[in-house]
């Protein structure tokens, strides 16, 4: 990877690659030479080929340029939320052992938790000023490569939500990102003269495509910041004046815009291609995003778990889609290079777990054999070693061949835009001292929509919802907070002695 990007910036060297809404630019040539020298700094501080660097990610050139400098140098970065509770972030960094952590900010509150907790571990400001002239004080020369980094080296750790209460890490290589980024090429019909945006958090699984397919194909990216997503009309207008032409984000965000009508007919004028996934789009809120919008852009409906490097699978919207409102949009067909089986459920022809073959499947969970086992096995109707992911996702086989999503084998969701197990939650809950047990299930409110939703117990009486809410905040990232918490004198039972899930859907 790093050979690719070199050769990009030494095609076009000035090209605008990075471009922020307030004017700040960057070409190729310098995202080159900054990584280069902070590639230096690493192998300074004793990183060697293999070990992990964990950034704490809020978009500055410093962090994009040292996952660059990563991928030259054969280490294994991983974005990080700096609002994640310190308890998860904790065990992700007991599972990686990075051996060096960067923040993205002056001394944000999680770093004190570094210095009581993790002090062995060296952490570095990439806003502080002196850190930067560091940087820059190295002599600059061309990166010639190195010959022991190869495509099945691994490249970043993605970490997603666990069914145990422990993240996992998924690991995903060169080899992985290579087809990744040429099949978007393709698919888009992808031109070094188009503009990404980035409104995706750069932790989440979504912004792989926004950084690689941009700026591993020689295009301008538009990183957005937290702040800015979250305030609509700002947004838009940045999208504006931005001279995007690619968007990519999860349905909640565009259904955002469209209800507090911060979109017109008038906006995302230079827009070609807006491609969303990660949960279903709500169709009458799609209708209304193709309506505006259909006659000048082409839609994709796209589709992928986090282990096999974000997206297999596309489907371009057509009016055709509207004929049926009960239904979400189709995933379309795999992705070229890749292949797929679908696992039967109860001898169900054509229903089933859908498995993915290919390129793109990753090479499972860091540090943890035991759930790679089980997720990522061989499969059994090929007589090579032929590995593929179970992804846990039903599936439907049309005639036509196209893919539909029918729901989840385990106790997995995905809600506004985020792969959760609520089993995580579950066992976040269990931490507090005050609670007995706890049941997590996931309330659909309608074909589209639906709510996490937490039955407790307790020792204390005098606890109330309000407390459970305030304490759980500290343990788990926004997305997974309950929206409803019930406190039980006792949380009903199946004939095994288990909680019954079933019932407290009914409740």
């Amino acid at each position: 990877m790093g050979l690719v990007f070199q050769n990009i910036a030494e095609k076009v060297p000035f090209k605008i690659a990075l471009r922020y809404p307030d004017g700040q630019s960057y070409n190729f040539r310098w995202l080159d030479e900054m990584s280069n020298q902070q590639l230096k700094f690493l192998k300074s501080k004793g990183v060697k080929q293999g070990q992990v660097v964990a950034i704490f990610n809020e978009k500055s050139v410093y962090a994009f340029t040292l996952m660059i400098a990563c991928l030259k140098a054969g280490f294994i970065y991983t974005n990080l939320d700096v609002s994640s509770p310190w308890q998860r972030i904790e065990k992700i960094v007991n599972n990686c052992q990075p051996k060096v952590v960067f923040f993205d900010e002056h001394s944000p509150p999680i770093q004190l938790q570094f210095e009581q907790n993790l002090s062995q571990i060296p952490i570095y400001n990439l806003a502080n000023k002196d850190l930067q002239s560091h940087f820059f004080s190295y002599d600059k020369e061309k990166w010639m490569g190195m010959n022991d980094i190869h495509g099945g080296s691994p490249a970043y750790i993605m970490f997603t939500s666990g069914s145990t209460g422990f993240p996992k890490g998924a690991l995903m290589s060169h080899n992985n990102l290579l087809n990744f980024i040429q099949w978007g090429k393709e698919t888009f019909e992808i031109t070094e003269d188009d503009v990404f945006t980035n409104a995706n958090p750069i932790y989440f699984d979504n912004s792989v495509f926004d950084f690689y397919t941009s700026i591993f194909n020689g295009c301008t990216l538009v990183p957005l910041s937290h702040e800015l997503v979250k305030n609509p009309g700002n947004l838009v207008k940045a999208i504006n004046t931005s001279g995007c032409s690619i968007w990519f984000s999860v349905p909640s965000l565009l259904v955002y815009l469209l209800t507090t009508k911060s979109l017109t007919r008038d906006d995302f004028k230079s827009i070609k291609r807006i491609s969303f996934g990660g949960e279903g789009f709500p169709k009458n809120k799609l209708k209304q995003l193709y309506e505006m919008f259909g006659h000048r852009m082409t839609l994709f409906n796209v589709y992928g778990p986090t282990e096999c490097t974000c997206i297999c699978s596309s489907y371009k919207i057509s009016s055709g889609d509207f004929e049926n409102m009960n239904e979400l949009a189709p995933l379309g067909n795999i992705a070229n290079n890749f292949g797929y089986e679908i696992l039967s459920l109860d001898n169900n022809k054509g229903l089933g777990e859908l498995a993915l073959i290919g390129p793109c499947v990753g090479m499972g969970y860091y540090n943890d054999p035991e759930r790679t086992t089980l997720s990522f096995i061989q499969n059994p109707k090929s007589r090579f070693n032929q590995v593929m992911y179970k992804t846990g996702d039903i599936v439907f086989r049309a005639p036509n061949g196209y893919l539909h999503f029918k729901g989840r084998v385990d106790n997995q969701i995905k809600h506004m835009g985020y792969r959760i197990e609520l089993e995580e939650v579950e066992a976040a809950l269990s931490t507090l001292s005050y609670i007995n047990e706890s049941g997590v299930v996931y309330e659909k409110i309608n074909s589209d929509l639906g709510q996490i939703k937490a039955f407790i117990s307790v020792t204390d009486k005098t606890v109330d919802k309000t407390r459970v809410l305030s304490d759980i905040k500290a343990l788990l990232p926004p997305y997974m907070i309950p929206r409803i918490i019930k406190i039980l004198d006792l949380l009903p039972k199946n004939a095994n002695g288990k909680i019954d899930r079933k019932q407290l859907a009914s409740l």
